[in-house]
């Protein structure tokens, strides 16, 4: 086992016995890493330990105060992560990740760095004050909360529960200490500042995570997890037991699931939130999906449909039958882009219905249905239930299994325009996932329309946006030809204020639009392999994910690491 730094301190003469005791008492106090202690306390001084542990461990010092820093690198490294081990990512040179860090032998570091970036860490010393700084600046997350007052001032007015929420004077007042404590007013206050402060972000959920000695609160904004808050550990329960109250669960019951929502007004927006509750080790895990319909893009062009693909998409929703699908992994969109699509297609002179599993988003003169697979109210049922109905197009939220697959078909068959989702990685290999279904090739030739897969890229922040030339390695790595970005700059953010520090600040689809031309329509009768149909598909003009995502890196959209962590799979 390696020797601790302030046992090799202290037999280096550079530090005394009682001094290592007295910052071993304070790091008790404080959880603060002993480098930190040390500097804090000056025994030592910064650069005198840089240049000891340097010798140490033969591992080159940096200087933190001259690096130019990456908010790509900055967003690559976890924020709980990089405060847990007081580390910070300096440069990423192909699967090497350079990180600075006050303690080079933590192997515990490096090994979970390693394995949550997928790169090989290249520890470079540096002194943990100036660690701090840049974690205090890049990853400005964790605070403890001391008073209310803050949240009061931040608040205001501006948040309330609306009708079909908790209604505390409808409440049994003769339960427990649990219910007492989520209604005691600094959890209340600071349970609205949480949804609150999420809304204002931009963000799309919430995550409320208890771990052995940590209490954590991280937001998803544009697809990332990001820590925001740190509460005391003693609030666990109170925080859990406010969010079931506002939710209208049993707040008894801490074994099982639970699942509810909430409506709340956050200035002038209604926002419906889904909650999810599971039981984990160290107590219950808190999930809210924030639904915002002021913020649902219905208009297509908003999405990020190139003009040519856009084309293919509308005219294929346009048919008076067929099927149209939509595919990729959850949370790529896919909902967003079914939802412009009806918005589009909604008028008088059509009735249109949706089975949906959750209805997330409410649109007018459209009949949308709940699915409760509880009581055998499936999307198979529902949709042979809307056939009775007499509709024009049908939208079924996903297509589970065979069942679904096959009446989506016949209703395709026997007049009506169906729109789906499915899993799958790619267009292409959409067909094959319906003939596995069990599906015959030629029904899955005369009811397909089109196939569009899709995926969300992060967008460079409009504020901090830069030239910069596109690096030769992670091309080569990502297996993309250069010349295709010869003698062209590429673009990244360099982050500020409005981003957070990320460089990035929305999301946008980048897409694969696959029309059912006669000439994919005699492969699939030939039960041709996905890799088949691509080539045809290409030869007719399809641009791929990859390509998509290109364009958008050459119009200064996104970045190249946000085209490989997308695509780099496809």
């Amino acid at each position: 086992m390696k020797e601790k730094i302030g046992e090799m301190l202290m037999k280096a003469g550079m530090i005394t016995d009682e001094q290592l005791r007295n910052a071993l008492e304070e790091q008790k106090k404080t959880g603060d890493k002993i480098g930190s202690t040390l500097l804090k306390l000056e025994y030592v001084e910064a650069e005198t330990l840089v240049n000891f542990l340097s010798k140490q461990f033969k591992i080159p010092p940096i200087d933190l105060n001259n690096i130019k820093v990456d908010s790509a690198l900055v967003s690559l490294v976890d924020a709980e992560i990089a405060n847990r081990y007081e580390v910070f990512p300096v440069k990423k040179t192909g699967k090497m990740l350079f990180l600075a860090m006050s303690n080079p032998s933590d192997i515990y570091a490096i090994e979970d760095i390693s394995f949550s970036t997928g790169l090989d860490i290249l520890p470079r010393i540096a002194s943990a004050l100036e660690i701090k700084k840049l974690l205090n600046k890049y990853y400005p997350v964790s605070k403890e909360i001391s008073s209310i007052k803050e949240f009061e001032e931040e608040l205001g007015d501006e948040f309330e529960l609306v009708d079909g929420s908790f209604d505390e004077e409808e409440e049994k007042v003769d339960i427990s200490k649990l219910e007492a404590s989520g209604k005691s007013a600094p959890v209340i206050k600071l349970v609205n500042f949480l949804i609150t402060d999420a809304v204002k972000r931009g963000a799309s959920d919430i995550h409320i995570e208890p771990y052995e000695k940590l209490f954590r609160v991280r937001f998803r904004i544009d697809g990332v997890l990001q820590e925001v808050m740190a509460p005391p550990l003693r609030m666990k329960l109170a925080i859990m037991s406010r969010v079931k109250i506002m939710a209208s669960l049993n707040i008894s019951e801490r074994r099982i699931p639970q699942d509810g929502r909430i409506n709340v007004r956050v200035g002038n927006k209604v926002i419906d939130l889904r909650v999810s509750i599971i039981p984990t080790l160290y107590g219950e895990k808190v999930v809210m999906r924030i639904l915002d319909k002021s913020s649902l893009m219905l208009d297509m062009k908003d999405l990020g449909f190139e003009e040519e693909p856009l084309r293919k998409f509308i005219n294929a929703i346009e048919q008076p039958y067929g099927i149209v699908l939509v595919t990729g992994p959850t949370g790529s969109g896919k909902s967003t882009t079914l939802y412009s699509a009806l918005s589009r297609l909604n008028t008088k002179e059509v009735q249109i219905i949706t089975a949906e599993d959750p209805v997330e988003y409410n649109l007018k003169g459209i009949n949308q249905v709940q699915i409760n697979e509880e009581i055998g109210f499936t999307f198979a049922y529902a949709l042979r239930a809307f056939l009775r109905q007499s509709p024009n197009i049908v939208m079924v939220g996903e297509i589970r299994d065979s069942e679904t697959a096959e009446i989506a078909v016949r209703a395709a068959l026997t007049g009506h325009l169906v729109l789906s989702t499915i899993h799958t990685n790619d267009a292409p290999s959409t067909i094959n996932r319906l003939v596995d279904m069990g599906i015959p090739p030629f029904m899955v030739a005369a009811s397909l329309n089109l196939i569009q897969a899709q995926r969300l890229v992060r967008k460079i922040c409009a504020e901090c946006k830069e030239a910069v030339d596109p690096e030769k390695l992670l091309l080569r790595e990502a297996n993309i030809d250069p010349k295709l970005l010869e003698g062209q700059k590429v673009y990244k953010g360099k982050g500020c204020a409005k981003c957070n520090q990320r460089g990035y600040k929305g999301r946008i689809a980048i897409t694969e639009v696959l029309p059912i031309t006669p000439g994919i329509r005699e492969l699939i009768l030939q039960n041709s392999p996905a890799a088949t149909i691509r080539e045809q598909a290409k030869k007719e003009g399809l641009d791929t994910l990859r390509d998509d995502a290109l364009v958008k890196v050459k119009n200064g959209i996104t970045t190249l690491e946000e085209v490989v962590r997308e695509t780099a799979s496809l």
